[in-house]
């Protein structure tokens, strides 16, 4: 892939933390009351909520304002393929549900892609006051503070998190390879948001995280954080992450944990 001419990650950052700033701000002062479901996506229970839409007609419109000539793909419906070899890529709430119930654990997710590589990405959690973001080669950080991964741990001692599907069969399956591998590990813990579990493996709070079924939008910027972060990130073994399955963890741990999710079936339905 070609490399980014200098100075564009930067300036592709600059705008991503912009605008995820004001779509937190939205979501945050924004939330209704009597917040309602506008729509459902994979099955009645995966819902899209009227703050969804807004956040990202919020974030569409303030970068196609300054960038026209950028491509989109967002989570709710933004696909435009540009002409200048930047796209970005969009999840306005990680986190629906627990938005939906007043939980405090979702994001505000977007990473800049040139021609095809993720150059930058930012994810906002403002329920803990929080912004992580990396540029391509720069490091991660939360604020100012630089982020590292955990030390090595055997995978007994190590913390890992995954999600569940919303598709019923899908996370009946998700289950049982999570009843399997919970002996394995320290302990499993599930946020409801995977941006945010990527940037905690980032941030040294998870050894690792997995998941079946994300979706771009889901993962880019967050992988890209956890991976300037010095954490390792993939899918089945020699796969990038995907849909399929995506895994991030510390390096002493990807390998390990990897073969297991691939002997345990983690990967399909």
């Amino acid at each position: 892939m070609a490399d980014a001419p200098d100075g564009l990650p930067p300036l592709l950052l600059d705008l991503a933390l912009e605008a995820a700033r004001r779509a937190a701000e939205l979501l945050r002062e924004g939330r209704p009351d009597d917040l309602a479901v506008a729509a459902t996506k994979s099955s009645p229970i995966d819902v899209v909520t009227e703050m969804d839409i807004a956040a990202e007609k919020l974030i569409t419109g303030f970068l196609r304002e300054r960038r026209p000539d950028d491509g989109f793909l967002g989570e709710e419906g933004a696909a435009t393929p540009g002409t200048s070899g930047v796209r970005w890529v969009i999840d306005p709430l990680d986190g629906t549900v627990n938005y939906l119930y007043a939980l405090p654990t979702w994001a505000v997710s977007i990473a800049a892609e040139y021609r095809g590589e993720t150059v930058a990405g930012v994810v906002a959690v403002p329920m803990r006051g929080e912004t992580f973001h990396a540029v391509l080669g720069g490091g991660a950080y939360c604020g100012e503070r630089r982020l590292r991964c955990r030390p090595p741990a055997p995978m007994d001692e190590s913390l890992v998190a995954t999600g569940f599907n919303y598709v019923q069969a899908v996370r009946a399956q998700q289950a049982r390879v999570a009843e399997r591998l919970i002996p394995r590990v320290r302990d499993i813990r599930r946020s409801g948001s995977a941006a945010v579990d990527l940037c905690d493996v980032a941030a040294g709070r998870l050894d690792g995280y997995y998941e079946r079924g994300l979706h771009p939008w889901d993962l880019a910027a967050g992988d890209l954080i956890a991976r300037e972060a010095g954490a390792l990130t993939g899918g089945r073994p020699g796969r990038a992450p995907s849909y399929e399955l995506t895994l991030a963890a510390s390096p002493s741990l990807f390998g390990p944990l990897q073969g297991l999710l691939d002997e345990l079936g983690a990967w399909h339905d």
